[in-house]
């Protein structure tokens, strides 16, 4: 299968509606291609941010209001004297709730379309965290690179990223360095180290920033997830270990790295 043809079934593999083939086939093709198992994974978070509270809209409290008022003079327009008969009451009220599904749908879309145009950038990064994570668990996927040694990762780095990241060995503080990859967030190339603390895993992701920002915490699909920057880049953490836990492994990075 090629990246055509699994592009164009993609969406079917994700609602689960492929037949047992091209299921077997597209999981095969996208264990082998990065380049569609990064739209699998933006695909998946873009439906967990159409789920997110966010994209609801709430309409303002005077629109009964004034739903209300326009109904009334609406009936009373129907009642007037002097005015052709009045439309039997099954009609009326047909045509008022037609009225009314349609302002629905048409409030329902404008605070649909108002989240699309402007999602928080930070939800969406992080729904594609999650899935990297998730990715890199599978066989033979966390790693290119599998060293303990940072001498050893970080030049691996060297020509296939147009930065350089900071690559520190914790292994004193209980999570040592067990490699790095190649990764795709941001829709740009990232360095992803991986470290192990106890049976836990965690993924860094590391790619350019020029914002600053303290780290924030929030658990997404069951997965603890870390963001902070500083020093020109952007970090994410995330792991299944304790929050707790976590931050103590932010915590020694930020003072390793200076952000």
């Amino acid at each position: 299968m090629n990246c055509q043809e699994a592009l164009r079934l993609l969406h079917g593999y994700i609602d689960g509606e492929l037949d047992l083939v091209n299921s077997l086939q597209i999981e095969q093709h996208l264990q082998d291609c990065r380049s569609c198992a990064q739209e699998q994974a933006n695909d998946l978070a873009l439906r967990q941010a159409l789920r997110g509270g966010e994209l609801y809209f709430k309409p303002p409290e005077a629109l009964a209001g004034r739903v209300r008022v326009a109904l009334a003079a609406a009936d009373a327009q129907a009642q007037a004297p002097n005015r052709a008969p009045a439309r039997p009451l099954g009609r009326r009220w047909r045509w008022l709730g037609a009225a009314l599904a349609l302002a629905a749908v048409v409030i329902v879309t404008w605070g649909l379309a108002r989240g699309l145009a402007n999602p928080p950038a930070d939800n969406v990064i992080a729904q594609q965290v999650v899935a990297s994570h998730i990715r890199s668990l599978m066989p033979d996927h966390l790693t290119d690179v599998a060293s303990t040694d940072q001498h050893t990762v970080k030049p691996w780095f060297a020509g296939k990223l147009d930065f350089s990241p900071p690559v520190v060995d914790l292994a004193d503080q209980g999570f040592p360095l067990i490699g790095g990859r190649l990764d795709y967030l941001d829709n740009r190339p990232v360095a992803a180290l991986v470290y192990r603390h106890q049976q836990h895993l965690i993924n860094l992701f590391i790619w350019p920033s020029t914002a600053a920002a303290g780290a924030q915490l929030t658990v997404d699909e069951g997965y603890q997830v870390e963001h902070w920057a500083g020093s020109g880049m952007t970090f994410w953490a995330i792991s299944d270990m304790a929050a707790a836990e976590l931050q103590t492994f932010v915590q020694l990075l930020q003072q390793q790295t200076g952000t």
